[in-house]
Formats: C-alpha cells, sequence, structure tokens
C-alpha cells in the first residue's frame, strides 16, 4: 500500500518539529523576567556539541516583569563551579532583538549569536547565559551542558 500524500506530509512535518525542539535547561537565577523557551541552533541533542570554528544561533523567549531602559548579556563557560567569561559578538540587549525600552507583562525574544573559537580545547561544559536589565538584575539566567568538539 503506497502511503497517502498527506500521511507522507504529516510525517515529515512530525521529523521537523521534533528537529526544532526546544532545549531543556536550567533556570539558574531569572528574577525581573521568565524564561518561556530556549533555542540553541543547530543542537539536535543534548549535551549541545559545539563545534569548533562555527557559531551557534541562540534565541530565547521571555517575559518581563519590569520595566527596564536596556538590558546586557553575560555568557560563561562554567566548569568545575567557575564561571569563566565568554566573549559574545553583542552583549547589548537592545541590539539582539528585544525591543528597548522593555516593558513589564511584554514578551520578547532575545537573538543572538555563539561563536566557538578554534584555539578553545575539546571539553565538556556548562554555558550559562544571563540578561541582566539596567539595575543589574537578571531578566533571564539559563544553562546547558555543552561539549567543545573539534
Amino acid at each position: 500500500m503506497v502511503p497517502s500524500p498527506l500521511a507522507l506530509l504529516l510525517a515529515l512535518g512530525a521529523a521537523a518539529t521534533a528537529l526544532a525542539e526546544p532545549l531543556r535547561f536550567v533556570d539558574c537565577g531569572s528574577v525581573d523576567g521568565s524564561i518561556q523557551e530556549v533555542n540553541v541552533s543547530p543542537c539536535p541533542t543534548q549535551p549541545c556539541l559545539l563545534h569548533k570554528g562555527t557559531s551557534y544561533s541562540i534565541n530565547v523567549t521571555f517575559a518581563s516583569k519590569i520595566e527596564s531602559q536596556g538590558s546586557k548579556a553575560k555568557v560563561y563557560g562554567e566548569m568545575l563551579h567557575v564561571d569563566i567569561p565568554f566573549p559574545i559578538p553583542e552583549p547589548d540587549g537592545c541590539k539582539s532583538g528585544i525591543q528597548c525600552p522593555i516593558q513589564k507583562g511584554h514578551s520578547y525574544s532575545y537573538l543572538n549569536k555563539l561563536p566557538v573559537k578554534s584555539e578553545y580545547p575539546s571539553i565538556k561544559l556548562i554555558v550559562k547565559w544571563e540578561l541582566v536589565d539596567d539595575q543589574d538584575q537578571m531578566l533571564f539566567c539559563w544553562k546547558i551542558p555543552v561539549q567543545i568538539t573539534s
């Protein structure tokens, strides 16, 4: 029996949805906002395999509980409970998909890139990503396990 075009379309849609699943993450202290979804692309499985010399897309959907004129991202590689600063190309949240000023009760999509430099060691670690408001309070903070690989 030949499957109907509709059955094939549904099967393909289910497969595509499975690839776009939001990541499981740990909230590490979101105070002034609540995270709705975290996506790292491409990262089909966890821990995310981050290949040296590649840049990854970050998309965080969150709701703000406060008003803020601006926001700033801080990214760390956490190893043995020590946070090592991880430079990103654009730390200003207002230049990363968020329309500022940030308003209480509104949802935002924060978009950024995570470049993995060739000189980074091949290692397993935790990526910790914070977005702070203009009072240096956390709009969001999330952690995911990653493995940097060649």
